[in-house]
């Protein structure tokens, strides 16, 4: 059963029947597992199919079971990362995704779901062009990682408004939980930024950041409350970007391609981004695979706990679903 300290998250999904093969050795069978999988296989979506949240929980040795407010699945029930593909569409776009396995309890396969990183279309031709074992860890933690986009301002130990993509290991910056703290890595990686990829646009001035603020859509803002106007039940909340999206002051970036940056510390921080707080890189079991092996190894003893030191509660997106959340946070914000 889901254990207390376990960390969850929710994916949107295909369900393994949504997607059926049109042409190919599969023919007319839907989406499979690795060792069934065969390249250049064709792939449609099922008319009127839509993608769904799975819940998962992660476990801190690797494990992950459908979490108990999952839209699919069997709460508790184990979850395995089968395998990362690549599909192309006739028109050359790509769309890349992680297919997961759920599993019953005499460990056969119950549901196979696909976490398609872009939403895809009906009436549109998937070749099936890339199928990988070994990386599928690494596609999946890249959902989970919570990044700044290139030109974010990061402030420095110094007080300094330093450009994101400018910051080298070893440099410091100033953390609200811990002061200034040295910087132990920068990742960085370039996406279509499309579907789950795409940016969460929160304007200048939005919650009194002083410009306009881009973050991928699982990044966490930190607000501390003089009152509790949103009803969290708690002072410091974290909230994420994605579930501040109200097609006006906080918009999704679609179209082309981003470059998101994270930065690691020896421990989870909250961090100014233009002028605001936000969360640095979370080390857990679903993000640990992004990490190159090497530093992993370096880190063997800091990683356990990485996140120990809690930053507040993270708000329920049904409290954000009010027209004046956003403002309710805003005013909560200022000092």
């Amino acid at each position: 059963m889901t254990q207390p300290s376990a960390l969850s998250q929710s994916v949107p999904v295909y369900r393994a029947e949504d997607l059926r093969v049109s042409i190919g050795a599969n023919l007319g069978d839907g989406l499979t597992v690795l060792d069934e999988l065969m390249l250049d296989d064709v792939y449609v979506l099922v008319p009127g199919a839509e993608r769904a949240r799975l819940s998962l929980v992660a476990h801190g040795d690797g494990r992950f079971e459908v979490g108990p407010d999952s839209a699919l699945g069997t709460p508790g029930a184990p979850v395995r990362l089968d395998c990362a593909v690549d599909f192309m569409s006739p028109g050359g776009q790509t769309a890349e995704g992680v297919v997961l396995v759920e599993l019953a309890p005499d460990h056969t396969i119950a549901e196979i779901y696909l976490l398609s990183l872009v939403p895809l279309a009906e009436k549109t031709d998937y070749s099936l062009v890339g199928i990988d074992g070994p990386g599928t860890a690494r596609r999946f933690a890249q959902v989970g990682c919570v990044s700044f986009t290139r030109g974010t301002r990061i402030t420095m130990a110094s007080g300094e408004q330093r450009p994101i993509e400018e910051i080298a290991v070893g440099d410091r910056v100033l953390t609200r939980d811990g002061g200034p703290q040295q910087v132990r890595w920068i990742g960085h990686s370039a996406l279509r930024a499309v579907g789950d990829s795409a940016p969460i646009v929160i304007r200048a001035g939005t919650l009194n950041n002083a410009r306009d603020l881009v973050v991928s859509p699982e990044h966490r803002l930190f607000i501390y409350q003089r009152t509790d106007r949103i009803g969290a039940g708690q002072a410091e909340v974290l909230v994420k970007a994605r579930h501040l999206v109200n097609g006006d002051s906080v918009t999704v970036r679609d179209g082309g391609y981003v470059e998101y940056y994270q930065i690691l510390f020896d421990r989870h921080h909250i961090i100014y981004a233009e002028g605001i707080a936000a969360e640095s890189m979370l080390i857990d079991s679903r993000t640990k695979p992004a990490l190159p092996p090497e530093l992993v190894e370096k880190l063997a003893e800091l990683l356990p706990g990485h996140g120990e030191g809690a930053h507040g509660v993270e708000v329920q997106r049904r409290l954000l679903e009010r027209p004046d959340a956003i403002e309710l946070l805003r005013r909560a914000a200022l000092r």
